[in-house]
């Protein structure tokens, strides 16, 4: 059996396996069929009590005893379907996951042996997790970790695959009436006048989860996680530990990115002499390789160093490191940005350290983050790019301090950070 951490992987022993969700209160555990595209086909390809069975993959209640299980048989998935999402969230409306720790199980659906675990970390204001996903990768299929999590609940997870959600709230209800699990699947027709003919009935249409019709606000809920901001604005200012999603216009940046960083001396005449580098790590933490001013490529080519800097001085970005996203190897699903002060004068010595992630193409600036405060140490992780289970990347402002002069020891902190 393998304990999971998030973005971990394992492959699939058995052609059909299960995988439930327990938790101390009851749990809705929901299967979503998507193509190459990300996206479900259609409802029909949204598994779950009310729709308990589709093709290769089925929906097992628990009863209210043991937790609810999907049931993925891979070798009956449609051609085309490339990944199953396993999805949970509180059965009571509007619970979130703070304090309650949900553990998936995966498990051989035919003998009932575990393959593996997963308990997603710090979960606070979440309705809704893609706990687990299975995932077809070179003709064999895998189990992946996930534990993403949403704060609009089943109906904002339903969203962001493709299903078509009914946010259309009820005419005759209240304003401040709370949401009810028992809500009709479909809107009512609109009230006609006493003496009008009575309205037909509208066209049969997919079954719809209930608590999804019940909790969607009267506009169309955010398809993006709790926090989580893109770049349809322009650019991002981020402060310490805020994310910004690498998505522009609905499509993840798969382009050539550089990541410039920045410092100048905080004493007027002395020379700072620090050297930034990029760590790159595969799905279980492991590390890959390291670009810094002794290692100017790594990954084929797909990560670039602009070269050292040995004095900070002048204006712009001091060194620069560019990525083609779109060229990383599969495996390298995280990238640590640091800054290290080899000759080991320490940041408080640093003005104006910053890290700004460009567009290589255009130059555009789309995402900064200005080092505010400083602490006597000689190494700092200022940003992280995590590849998320979707395909975009998520960049994440760090800020953090290490006693490190040199780029190897930044190696496991950084490992620890993802």
């Amino acid at each position: 059996m393998t304990a999971m951490t998030p973005g971990s992987n394992i492959p699939l022993t058995a052609a059909r396996v299960a995988v439930d969700v327990a938790a101390p209160v009851r749990l809705d555990v929901s299967g979503l069929l998507l193509g190459a595209n990300g996206k479900v086909r259609s409802d029909d390809d949204f598994i779950f009590y009310n729709q308990p069975a589709g093709p290769g993959v089925t929906y097992r209640s628990g009863g209210g005893t043991a937790p609810d299980a999907i049931v993925v048989d891979t070798g009956a998935l449609p051609a085309g379907i490339e990944r199953i999402v396993v999805t949970a969230s509180p059965d009571a409306p509007g619970q979130t996951f703070q304090g309650i720790e949900p553990t998936a199980t995966v498990r051989n659906a035919d003998d009932g042996s575990v393959l593996a675990t997963f308990t997603p970390p710090q979960l606070a204001t979440e309705t809704a997790l893609v706990v687990v996903e299975i995932y077809l990768r070179n003709g064999a299929w895998k189990a992946r970790a996930v534990g993403q999590g949403y704060a609009n609940g089943l109906a904002g997870i339903a969203t962001d695959f493709g299903v078509s959600v009914d946010d259309e709230p009820a005419a005759a209800a209240p304003a401040a009436a709370a949401p009810v699990a028992s809500a009709p699947v479909a809107p009512p027709a609109p009230v006609a006048p006493p003496v009008a003919p009575p309205v037909p009935p509208a066209p049969p249409v997919a079954p719809v989860d209930p608590r999804i019709a019940a909790t969607t606000p009267s506009a169309p809920p955010a398809p993006a996680p709790s926090g989580k901001i893109n770049l349809d604005k322009g650019r991002v200012s981020l402060q310490k530990n805020q994310t910004v999603s690498l998505v522009k216009g609905g499509r993840p940046l798969l382009s050539q990115v550089k990541m410039g960083l920045g410092w100048e001396p905080a004493y007027r005449g002395k020379d700072i002499d620090l050297d930034a580098s990029v760590i790159a790590y595969g799905p279980q933490r492991n590390h890959l390789d390291s670009c810094y001013f002794g290692k100017l490529s790594i990954l084929n080519g797909s990560i670039k160093h602009s070269g050292d800097n040995l004095t900070g001085e002048g204006a712009g970005d001091d060194e620069v490191i560019v990525v083609d996203l779109g060229r990383l190897p599969a495996d390298a699903t995280g990238l640590v940005f640091t800054v290290n002060s080899f000759s080991g004068q320490k940041f408080t010595e640093v003005a104006k350290a910053y890290c700004r992630l460009m567009d290589a193409a255009t130059g555009e600036e789309l995402v900064r983050f200005d080092l505010t405060t400083a602490e006597p140490q000689t190494g700092v992780m200022m940003a992280k790019l995590i590849k998320q289970f979707t395909g975009e990347w998520e960049m994440t402002a760090m800020g953090e301090f290490v006693k490190s002069r040199t780029v190897r020891g930044m190696v496991k902190p950084a490992a620890q950070s993802l």
